[in-house]
């Protein structure tokens, strides 16, 4: 039998275990064939842009340095407000990119 100390114990380590599956499994990577990807011209590279088909788009403007990126700048992926928290990449680009205040 359990003490009342070793079963909060328990308690809290099933729940810190909880959490961090529920945050790992939340974050979905975003894919360019995503609908919302495509609408958006998504690419995860943005030295691949066709600039022919992304006239808004400009060197050096990538998710990191977006306004929608929920990262740091030194990220590799991090949420994006504009594909409801889905994971971009900090090197991709998309037509909502809006450039971070400085």
């Amino acid at each position: 039998m359990t003490n009342r100390r070793q079963f909060f114990t328990l308690v809290a380590a099933g729940a810190a275990t909880a959490a961090a599956v529920r945050t790992a499994t939340a974050a979905e990577t975003l894919k360019e064939t995503d609908p919302a990807a495509a609408a958006l011209g998504y690419k995860a590279d943005a030295t691949k842009v066709d600039k022919a088909k992304s006239p808004t788009y400009a060197a050096g403007a990538k998710c990191s340095n977006c306004a929608l990126y929920q990262g740091k700048a030194a990220d590799a992926t991090a949420p994006c407000a504009a594909f409801g928290g889905k994971l971009v990449a900090g090197a991709g680009w998309c037509s909502a990119y809006a450039k971070k205040p400085a």
